[in-house]
């Protein structure tokens, strides 16, 4: 009874220094984006995102993004068209070496698109929210504790591709 006791007691506290290894952590960051959706030309927005580490494997984050900016006139009518992401995501993390490491995203995202429209003098507008599954595929490097760089590939939607670097700070 004592040796299972013991035994017991010791994967307790090797666990638990395991877990100590490394605390959990914020972390914020921005980034520049290129992004392709079908019907439109490619366009560069920006965004900025927070998380929490659980350790170094799993994170949440939040974001959020302007995707692309698009602005047409033809004679009298002017029109412009914005796309916006804000994102909840899952991240999954595998350590490599040198400080590189890889990472999946899986997570709910809302895309807003707004457009309006003016012809001599007269406007409209209107908007629409797509909520789709977002996933993504990145590659970081950690350049000191506290900075993280990556770049990622995204799919917010089925018809809208957006390729991302950023840059992370941990707190």
């Amino acid at each position: 009874m004592f040796k299972k006791i013991a035994a017991v007691a010791a994967l307790v506290i090797a666990s638990s220094s395991a877990f100590a290894q490394q605390a959990p952590q914020f972390y914020v960051g921005g980034e520049v984006a290129s992004t392709k959706i079908d019907g439109f030309k490619r366009d560069e927005g920006a965004g900025v995102y927070f998380g929490y580490n659980f350790n170094q494997n799993f994170a949440v984050e939040a974001g959020w993004s302007q995707l692309a900016e698009y602005k047409e006139t033809a004679g009298e009518v002017r029109g412009k068209a914005t796309f916006e992401q804000t994102s909840i995501s899952l991240i999954g993390t595998q350590p490599l070496s040198n400080g590189f490491s890889v990472y999946g995203r899986l997570g709910y995202n809302q895309i807003k698109a707004k457009v309006r429209l003016s012809v001599d003098g007269e406007s409209g507008s209107g908007s629409d929210d797509l909520n789709k599954a977002v996933y993504g595929l990145g590659l970081a490097y950690t350049f000191a504790p506290a900075i993280t760089g990556r770049i990622e590939v995204q799919k917010p939607h089925s018809e809208i591709t957006k390729v991302a670097v950023g840059v992370a700070y941990n707190f």
